[in-house]
């Protein structure tokens, strides 16, 4: 048994074509891994990996259903130095095939922020929040 803290390293999502989903997050700045296959897609990001898998095959190895639909109650967040980088990228995801979901704009907790959809209906949320920092590597710190 392991005294270790839970700890987020990779996210997964599952993708309806792979192919379609390399190509988007490879328009997005992403350099996909050696470590991926004809099966599975890795990305070196800040503080992490992404990974694209068959949305089926994920489905099945969680032993759950592969026909969850609508807002699954979770969004990826990706935390930039200024309002102008979150348009930028939100522009660079509508030009990548993604779809803007909300622009970006002033928000209620005093930050920058707006959503986009990758092409199977991820959202991330692009935001600059000027109450968080970041350490050496570009990774958020909050405390």
């Amino acid at each position: 048994m392991t005294n270790a803290p839970l700890g987020l390293s990779l996210v997964t999502l599952g993708v309806a074509d792979l192919s379609r989903a390399r190509a988007f997050y490879t328009a997005m700045g992403l350099a996909p891994s050696p470590q991926g296959n004809d099966n599975v897609v890795f990305f070196q990001m800040p503080g992490g990996v992404l990974g694209l898998y068959s949305r089926a095959a994920l489905a099945d190895d969680a032993t759950v259903d592969a026909a969850g639909s609508g807002f699954a109650g979770i969004t990826l967040a990706c935390n930039l130095d200024s309002s102008a980088d979150v348009d930028a990228m939100i522009a660079r995801a509508a030009t990548a095939g993604g779809r803007v979901v909300k622009p970006g704009q002033t928000v209620f907790w005093g930050g920058y922020s707006g959503y986009f959809a990758d092409p199977d209906g991820h959202l991330w949320e692009v935001a600059h929040n000027p109450f968080f920092a970041k350490d050496d590597r570009g990774v958020l710190a909050i405390g």
